[in-house]
């Protein structure tokens, strides 16, 4: 396999995906140098996450119309001048309509790399690659809290976004240099009114949600939007069974492994989801570490997601998918809910050894959740298949972290006492089962199903393989 271009996909969604989360650590610094407060700044958070929604369903259609490798660059383009729109805010506006500028551009890099990848790798290359472009989705958001904070502490909050400048840059050539031509093909014209539906559906269910949990609004406003974008998700069903080319095209669900690969995803990132969230908090809040330290402690995870890499294609052509789905869906709910037992005095190297267990298995599920989507799909569905993987998976997670910042808010309703470890206790138990309900629609995965792209053999009832196609 080439390992040129998942690299260089991986490299720019590195960026993205750790760009993501270093704002978090930081918030108070830029907060202060703008003159606002932290909570008002989460706005910030809120917006990238909006713009995501909103245009990563249209990201298919844009693909297909400009060419991948065209519409790839030019997110970067954005993307970059974003983060420099970031840095040179010097108010709350700026700030959040540089970070919904950033989102435009992450919302096509990501389902565009994916699509640049499948288009370009032959199917029983598909898991060895994938786990390449996997890597910055689950190491992204580990390192940054202890970059964001190191960067902050000793030299400036701006140089947060300022090195991706340089890191675009060599993006974009390498990109034009290396990544291989996909040339347009024939669309449909723009289903204009199932983009404007789709995007308040993605957006508000994002928006409500990312409110509810960290309020920087009322949380009354989170409330009427989710529902707004709930109304507006059951609009857009109906206008795309009357559309022949919809912009999110729901009857590939009608195909039982890409409707499998999706719930099953979706159901094991709202528990994962939370995690990245979770961890954090209780390391500062409940054991008092630094924000440095906090994020020393979580970037343990990035070990077992580079260790995953090296074993992914082996593990899958020996187990298979549903084999290997079911048993990381199941030992991740377990190392999620072991969190529950950290206390300040839980030695260090317990708690790495149980965060590099969940990193390898989480990093696992997601290498095979991502290229079973496309294991049973046509070419020419592969761009629709994308753009319905990212959407779902931006939703999700945002449930994951609503979820986990409420039941921390629900238990401190119910004791009338700060958040403290209890809280944490029944969160991490709580999302630690709703990862384990993955097992639900894998454990409905014919033996063979994506086969083609594992290399998995099943043998049959006599222990003999059967013969190949």
């Amino acid at each position: 396999m080439n390992r040129t271009v998942p690299l260089i996909l991986a490299v720019a969604l590195f960026m993205e995906n750790m760009d993501s989360t270093v704002i978090a650590t930081s918030l108070p610094a830029i907060a202060e140098d703008i003159s606002t407060s932290p909570i008002a700044l989460k706005l910030a958070l809120t917006a990238y996450l909006v713009s995501l929604a909103i245009f990563i369903p249209v990201s298919a259609w844009v693909a297909d119309k400009f060419g991948a490798k065209r519409v790839f660059r030019i997110a970067i383009a954005v993307f970059v001048t974003g983060s420099i729109a970031c840095a040179v805010s010097g108010s709350l506006t700026e700030f959040v309509l540089a970070r919904f500028l950033q989102g435009m551009g992450g919302a096509m890099m990501t389902p565009v790399a994916r699509l640049v990848l499948v288009r370009s790798t032959a199917k029983r290359d598909l898991v060895s690659a994938m786990a390449w472009l996997t890597i910055p989705g689950v190491i992204g958001p580990l390192v940054g809290p202890p970059i964001g904070g190191f960067i902050t502490t000793y030299v400036s909050w701006h140089w947060i976004f300022l090195v991706n400048v340089p890191i675009g840059f060599a993006g974009i050539w390498l990109a034009g240099r290396f990544l291989p031509e996909i040339p347009p093909s024939g669309v449909k014209p723009l289903d204009v009114v199932g983009f404007l539906l789709s995007a308040v559906a993605a957006s508000g269910v994002v928006f409500g949600l990312s409110v509810v949990s960290l309020p920087a609004l009322p949380p009354i406003v989170g409330v009427i939007v989710l529902l707004t974008g709930i109304l507006a998700g059951a609009a857009y069903l109906r206008h795309a069974r009357r559309r022949a080319h919809p912009v999110l095209d729901f009857r590939l669900f009608r195909n039982r492994v890409f409707r499998t690969a999706i719930a099953g995803g979706s159901i094991f990132r709202i528990g994962a989801g939370a995690t990245p969230f979770l961890l954090p908090l209780l390391f500062q809040l409940g054991f008092g570490l630094t924000p440095f330290q906090s994020g020393m402690l979580t970037f343990a995870s990035a070990l077992g997601a580079l260790a995953m890499k090296f074993l992914a294609p082996f593990t899958l052509r020996a187990g298979g998918f549903r084999n290997v789905l079911l048993g990381t869906a199941a030992f991740s709910g377990c190392f999620i809910a072991a969190s529950a037992l950290f206390t300040p005095e839980t030695p260090h190297a317990v708690i790495i050894a149980v965060l590099v267990g969940a990193g390898f298995l989480r990093s696992l599920f997601f290498t095979s959740t991502n290229a079973l989507v496309f294991a049973d799909i046509d070419d020419k569905d592969a761009s629709q298949a994308t753009a319905i993987s990212a959407a779902s998976q931006q939703i999700t997670v945002a449930i994951g972290v609503a979820v986990g910042g409420g039941i921390l808010e629900g238990m401190t309703y119910l004791t009338g006492e700060p958040i403290g470890p209890a809280a944490f206790t029944t969160a991490f138990v709580v999302v630690g089962a709703i990862t384990l309900f993955a097992l639900v629609p894998f454990a409905t995965l014919p033996k063979d199903a994506g086969s083609s792209v594992s290399g998995h053999r099943v043998r049959g009832p006599a222990g003999e393989e059967p013969p190949a196609a």
